[in-house]
């Protein structure tokens, strides 16, 4: 399909984007790589009346360590996420499952920021985030403030951005040797998860990205890896769609969980 008409700015900064945020309010939309919001534009799903592209805004691109954490900016694109020697030396999750995002059109051209802003609940990087316990920073008329990961997707493609912030940068912890997984179900390689794991965070099994607490509790509390598993829908509300019924996601959830958990050293 074709989208509405609509009006196009290439913004040259960061503040000139806040503004213009500001100044058009819902109408305005920000666009970077363009995967997530333009297939919504074109099945009429989204219609705003500008498109402020700040993709070109490099100084937004980097992969830096700083102290104890690495520092990404939002227009990092996914295929420098995934190839990054200081992200696959400190953070190999985060670097693993970039790669397993879409197709390799998708990752040379999508950026980590887009997608953690979209907050789609099937997306791979934001639960990835939500499991690296990330934080996030965000700059509008107001200055510069960090949320947390735990307090950054709200419901359904909702996020803590306001409608006049844009996502500056991705802050994690180096890992430190801590052992990791990342478990994905899909039709095809390039589909999105019908259901995946990342961790201790599930993918496409709520309206959200959501870290999986009852396994989080059952392993504080001595749980094997199978016996934690048991608990991966608890308090979760899978979808029900033409890919999967709530009942086959809540048993795919046991069984990545499962394989999660052992493959990161939880016997």
């Amino acid at each position: 399909m074709i989208p509405a008409a609509f009006d196009y700015h290439r913004a040259t900064s960061v503040e000139e984007a806040i503004g213009l945020l500001r100044e058009h309010g819902d109408e305005a939309k920000l666009l970077a790589g363009g995967h997530s919001l333009l297939p919504l534009m074109k099945l009429r799903l989204a219609a705003p009346g500008l498109l402020i592209d700040i993709g070109r805004l490099q100084e937004l691109s980097y992969i830096r360590e700083d102290g104890d954490r690495i520092a990404i900016g939002a227009l990092t694109r996914h295929r420098d996420v995934e190839i990054s020697d200081v992200l696959r030396r400190h953070v190999p999750l985060l670097a693993h499952a970039t790669s397993k995002v879409a197709d390799p059109q998708v990752r040379h051209r999508g950026t980590i920021g887009g997608s953690i802003a979209h907050g789609d609940p099937a997306s791979d990087v934001p639960a990835v985030c939500l499991a690296l316990r990330a934080r996030f920073t965000t700059v509008g008329p107001a200055g510069e403030r960090q949320i947390e990961a735990d307090d950054f997707f709200q419901g359904f493609l909702e996020t803590a951005i306001a409608p006049d912030e844009v996502l500056t940068e991705i802050s994690v912890a180096k890992a430190g040797g801590s052992g990791w997984s990342f478990q994905k179900f899909n039709r095809r390689a390039q589909d999105w998860a019908i259901v995946g794991v990342a961790a201790v965070a599930s993918i496409n099994m709520g309206s959200t990205p959501l870290r999986a607490r009852a396994v989080e509790t059952a392993l504080v509390g001595g749980a094997t890896a199978v016996e934690a598993a048991t608990h991966a829908s608890d308090g979760l509300d899978p979808p029900d769609d033409l890919n999967a019924s709530p009942e086959y996601r809540r048993h795919l959830a046991f069984v990545l969980v499962r394989r999660a958990l052992e493959e990161a050293g939880v016997a």
